[in-house]
C-alpha cells in the first residue's frame, strides 16, 4: 500500500488487536497531497486535516480510501465582498433619492425617513465590516458563534469533504461534498415571526394597507424587481452604447469600413437592447405619480368644473400604444427609411426638442391626464422613441459612406436633402458622422435621466410604505444570502478545479449549467422551522447568481481570489485561473460567457424533534420545498438532456438510469412516509450523476451532517468500489469515530481549535438513550412531562 500511495511510508501502521478499524494514516500536517505545487488549491483551501484507511473488496483485494478535509477562505472573503456592495448600493440608492429634486412637503418628509433608514444599514454594514477586517487566521466560523452578531454574514463550518478511492489496475476515483450549517439568521432569532419565507409571505399581505396609510401607491413584488432590472441595466448600457459610439467615430476617422461595420452592429445591438428595455408602462405611471408629487401640484380634474369633471376621466396609462416598437432598421427589422428620410427624421427629432411639441409623433390626448404646469403625456414617448430615430441616422450615414467608398453612390430624388447630408467633405467620414452620433448619445442621456428619476420614485414609495419592516426583512435577507453565496461559490470552484481536464464537464457548464444540491437535515419543529424558511429564500436567491472564469493577472495567491461584483438583483462571481490553465478552457468560457448554476434544496428531518413535528405538528413546508425543487430538477434534467449528450455525463457502475431516478424521487416525494430518506439519497445520486454540486447541511453541519456525509460515502464504497460486506459496518464506525488510533493520546477539534485529552475511543452521533426509546415511548414521556408542568404551576 506505501507503494500504492504517495504517502509518507512511516506513517502506514500494522493492524492492532485493540484496533476497531484498520485507520493507515491521521495527519493534519501531512496532507497526503502535495497541495503546495498545485496552483489551483492554494488560493481558496486551506488547513488540510486527512485521513487514509485501508477496506477489503467483494474479491478479496484491498482499496485505499483517504478522506481529506479542509476549510475554505471564501467563508470570509465573499461576505466581505457582498458587504461592500450592499453599502456601495445602498449609497447610490441615497445619491438617487437626493437627485429626485424638489417634492412636496409630503414626499420630502418620506424621502428624508427613507434616507434616515438606508444610513442606519449603511452605519451598521460599515461597523460589521470593520469588525472582519479585524480577523485574522482564521478560515471558518465555528457554531459556537453562530449567534455573534458581527459574524452573522458567514456561513457557519464551511468545509470541503473529499474521498479519494485507489483501487488495484483502477483509475482513482474522487467524491467531493461541501458541509456547511443551514444559512439563517441566526443572531436575528426565529422564536417571535419565524424566517424569511413566513416573514415576506406576511409582509406582502400587509403592504397595501402600510401604502394606503402613507399615501403611496402599491407596487406589487413584480414592479419593484423591474424598477431595479430598469436602473441595472441603464447603469450597465448608457456607459457601453457611449463607448461603442466613439468606437464608431474612432473607425469612421480611421476611415475603415470593416471597423465601421462592426462597430455599427455592436451600437445597434445595445441600443436596441436599450430601447426594449424601457418599453414598458411602468416608466411612464411612475413619470407622472413623479410630476403628481411636486409641490403644487393640482390635477386637472380640480381644475375643471363639476359639469365638466366627469366627462375626462382617463387613466395613467392612456397614451401611445407601445406594442408596437419604435426601431426601425434595426437589425432583424426591415429597414423602409431611406438617407434622405432618415435625415428629414434626425432634423425632426432635434426640432422637436426646441419645439416642445411631438415632431412627426401623432398627437395624443391629454385632457384625460392629471398635470401641473400643463404635463405632457406625450413627453416620454417622444423622448424614447428619439433614440431609435437617432440610431437609424447613424445607420443611414454609414450605408452612405460606405456606398461612397465602393464608388457605387445611390442617386437621392430629393437634391436639397442630399445636399445637407453630403454639406460636410465627402472624404472625411468622422465629421460626417459627428453629429448623428453626438445627438444619439444625447438622447440616451435624457432618456437615462428621465427613466432613473422614475424608477427611482417608484423605489422610493415602495421603502415608504414598507418602514421599518422592510428595512428589516432586507437585512435579514442579506445576511442568509451572505452565507448561501459563500457556500456555492465553495462548491462550483471546488467542482470547476476537479473538473479542469473533463472536457464532457466543460461542456456542460457552458452549454447549460450546473446543478447544486443542497442537502437539509432541519426538522420542522420549534427554531429549525424558521431556519428552515431562511434556508429556502437563501437558497432561491442564489438563481439571480452567475459565475464567469476570467484570466488571472499574475499566478500569485491573491490574484486567483474569487471576485464579486453587481447589486442585490443580480450578482457575478469571477473565478481567476492561472495563465496556462486558462488557456485549456473552450473558447466560449474564455471569452466571459455567463455560466448559470441551478440551486435545488430537498429538506429531510431525522432527528427526534422530527418525530415529535410528525405526530403532532405540520410538514407541510417540508412536503413544499422537496415538491417545488422536484420540479427545478427535472426541468434542469430536460434542458440538459436536449443540449449535452449523455457521453458528457460521469460513468458509475449503477447502471440506473437517470430519468428512471427522476421518477423513483417524484414518487418519493408525494408519498406520506416519515422521515422519507430515501429523497435524499435519490437526489444526491441524481445530482452526482449530472455532475451537480452536492452540499449537505443542518444546524451546525456537525452532527447530523457528518451522520449523513459517513453513511454516503461507505454507500459509495459498496455500490461504486465493491466494499465487501463484512467491512461496511466497521468502515462506518471507522469513519464517524474521531479517534481510530489507539498510540495517538489526544485528538484536535477543528471547531474549538484546541486539544482535548482522554477522548473516548469512538464518538456517536446519536444520544444512545433517544436510540434507544420507541416512539410510544416517547409519547408517554410527553404526556407524562405535560401532566407534571400543569401540577406544578396550579
Amino acid at each position: 500500500m506505501g507503494e500504492m500511495e504517495e504517502v509518507d511510508v512511516d506513517h502506514i501502521t500494522t493492524d492492532i488487536p485493540s484496533q476497531k478499524c484498520p485507520l493507515v494514516c491521521e495527519s493534519a500536517s501531512h496532507a497526503c497531497i502535495d497541495r503546495e505545487n498545485n496552483p489551483l488549491t492554494g488560493p481558496v483551501f486551506k488547513n488540510p486535516v486527512c485521513k487514509v484507511y485501508r477496506f477489503q473488496t467483494t474479491d478479496s483485494k484491498w482499496m485505499l480510501v483517504r478522506e481529506q478535509m479542509e476549510e475554505c477562505t471564501l467563508s470570509f472573503s465573499i461576505p466581505k465582498q457582498l458587504l461592500s456592495l450592499y453599502i456601495q448600493e445602498d449609497m447610490r440608492r441615497v445619491q438617487d433619492l437626493r437627485e429626485l429634486g424638489e417634492l412636496s412637503p409630503h414626499w420630502d418628509n418620506l424621502r428624508k425617513e427613507v434616507m434616515t433608514r438606508y444610513g442606519g444599514i449603511i452605519s451598521s454594514y460599515q461597523e460589521t465590516l470593520a469588525e472582519l477586517d479585524k480577523i485574522t487566521g482564521r478560515s471558518f466560523k465555528p457554531s459556537c458563534c453562530k449567534a455573534q452578531k458581527s459574524l452573522e454574514f458567514i456561513p457557519i463550518n464551511l468545509h470541503t469533504q473529499r474521498m479519494r478511492v485507489t483501487c488495484p489496475r483502477k483509475t482513482d476515483a474522487f467524491y467531493d461534498i461541501v458541509t456547511v450549517g443551514a444559512p439563517a439568521a441566526h443572531f436575528q432569532g426565529f422564536k417571535c415571526s419565524g424566517g424569511l419565507q413566513r416573514l415576506l409571505s406576511r409582509y406582502e399581505a400587509e403592504k397595501k394597507s402600510f401604502s394606503t396609510a402613507y399615501q403611496c401607491i402599491y407596487y406589487s413584488p413584480e414592479h419593484t424587481a423591474k424598477a431595479q432590472e430598469v436602473l441595472s441595466t441603464m447603469s450597465l448600457l448608457q456607459p457601453l452604447i457611449t463607448s461603442l459610439a466613439d468606437q464608431l467615430l474612432q473607425a469612421a476617422q480611421e476611415h475603415s469600413s470593416p471597423g465601421l461595420r462592426d462597430a455599427l452592429k455592436n451600437l445597434s445591438d445595445k441600443t436596441e437592447q436599450f430601447v426594449h428595455t424601457l418599453k414598458d408602462e411602468l416608466v411612464k405611471s411612475a413619470l407622472l405619480a413623479l410630476h403628481a408629487a411636486r409641490p403644487g401640484y393640482i390635477s386637472k380634474n380640480q381644475k375643471q368644473n363639476p359639469m365638466q369633471g366627469g366627462q375626462h376621466q382617463g387613466h395613467i396609462h392612456q397614451g401611445s400604444d407601445q406594442n408596437q416598437s419604435p426601431v426601425q432598421g434595426l437589425p432583424g427589422h426591415s429597414p423602409a427609411t431611406s438617407v434622405t428620410e432618415s435625415t428629414v427624421m434626425c432634423n425632426n427629432v432635434e426640432g422637436s426638442q426646441a419645439r416642445g411639441d411631438g415632431g412627426a409623433l401623432p398627437p395624443k390626448h391629454q385632457d384625460s391626464i392629471p398635470h401641473h404646469k400643463e404635463y405632457d403625456e406625450e413627453e416620454w414617448d417622444r423622448v424614447w422613441a428619439n433614440v431609435a430615430k437617432c440610431l437609424n441616422c447613424v445607420i443611414a450615414m454609414v450605408d452612405k459612406l460606405q456606398e461612397e467608398d465602393n464608388s457605387k453612390p445611390e442617386q437621392v430624388p430629393e437634391q436639397q436633402l442630399a445636399d445637407v447630408i453630403t454639406s460636410h467633405n465627402p472624404g472625411d467620414w468622422g465629421e460626417q458622422l459627428c453629429p448623428v452620433v453626438t445627438r444619439l448619445k444625447e438622447c440616451v442621456m435624457e432618456v437615462v435621466e428621465k427613466a432613473k428619476r422614475a424608477m427611482t420614485f417608484v423605489l422610493l414609495q415602495e421603502a415608504a410604505c414598507s418602514i421599518p419592516q422592510g428595512f428589516l426583512l432586507q437585512q435579514r435577507r442579506d445576511v442568509v444570502f451572505s452565507q448561501a453565496l459563500a457556500a456555492l461559490a465553495c462548491g462550483f470552484v471546488m467542482r470547476l478545479y476537479a473538473g479542469m481536464q473533463d472536457k464532457g464537464f466543460l461542456r456542460q457548464l457552458h452549454l447549460v449549467g450546473l446543478v447544486a444540491q443542497f442537502e437539509s437535515l432541519l426538522s420542522t419543529y420549534s427554531e429549525e422551522i424558521g431556519m428552515l424558511e431562511d434556508m429556502e429564500v437563501g437558497i432561491t436567491d442564489l438563481q439571480r447568481v452567475v459565475f464567469k472564469i476570467t484570466e488571472a493577472k499574475t499566478d500569485d495567491l491573491s490574484d486567483l481570489q474569487p471576485l464579486v461584483c453587481g447589486r442585490r438583483d443580480h450578482f457575478i462571481v469571477e473565478v481567476p485561473l492561472p495563465r496556462l490553465v486558462f488557456q485549456t478552457l473552450p473558447e466560449e468560457i474564455k471569452e466571459g460567457k455567463p455560466l448559470r448554476v441551478f440551486p435545488v434544496l430537498f429538506n429531510v428531518g431525522i432527528n427526534e424533534q422530527q418525530t415529535i413535528a410528525e405526530r403532532f405538528g405540520d410538514i407541510s413546508l417540508q412536503e413544499r420545498i422537496n415538491q417545488k425543487n422536484f420540479e427545478k430538477l427535472e426541468a434542469y434534467y430536460k434542458s440538459l438532456n436536449e443540449k449535452v449528450p449523455l457521453e458528457c455525463l460521469p460513468c458509475f457502475q449503477t447502471q440506473t438510469d437517470i430519468k428512471e431516478l427522476l421518477e423513483t424521487l417524484g414518487q418519493n416525494v408525494v408519498t406520506k412516509k416519515r422521515k422519507n430518506v430515501e429523497i435524499l439519497w435519490i437526489a444526491g445520486t441524481i445530482c452526482r450523476r449530472l455532475n451537480g454540486i452536492r452540499f449537505t447541511s443542518c444546524k451546525s453541519a456537525k452532527d447530523r451532517t457528518s451522520m449523513s456525509v459517513t453513511l454516503e460515502q461507505c454507500a459509495l464504497l459498496r455500490d461504486e468500489h465493491q466494499l465487501s460486506k463484512d467491512f461496511f459496518i466497521r468502515a462506518l464506525d471507522c469513519m464517524r469515530s474521531r479517534l481510530a488510533q489507539g498510540d495517538i493520546g489526544h485528538w484536535e477539534d477543528p471547531e474549538a481549535g484546541t486539544v482535548t485529552e482522554n477522548k473516548p475511543a469512538s464518538r456517536h452521533f446519536y444520544p444512545i438513550a433517544l436510540l434507544l426509546v420507541s416512539s410510544h415511548l416517547l409519547v408517554v414521556w410527553l404526556i407524562l412531562s405535560l401532566v407534571f408542568l400543569l401540577a406544578k404551576y396550579q
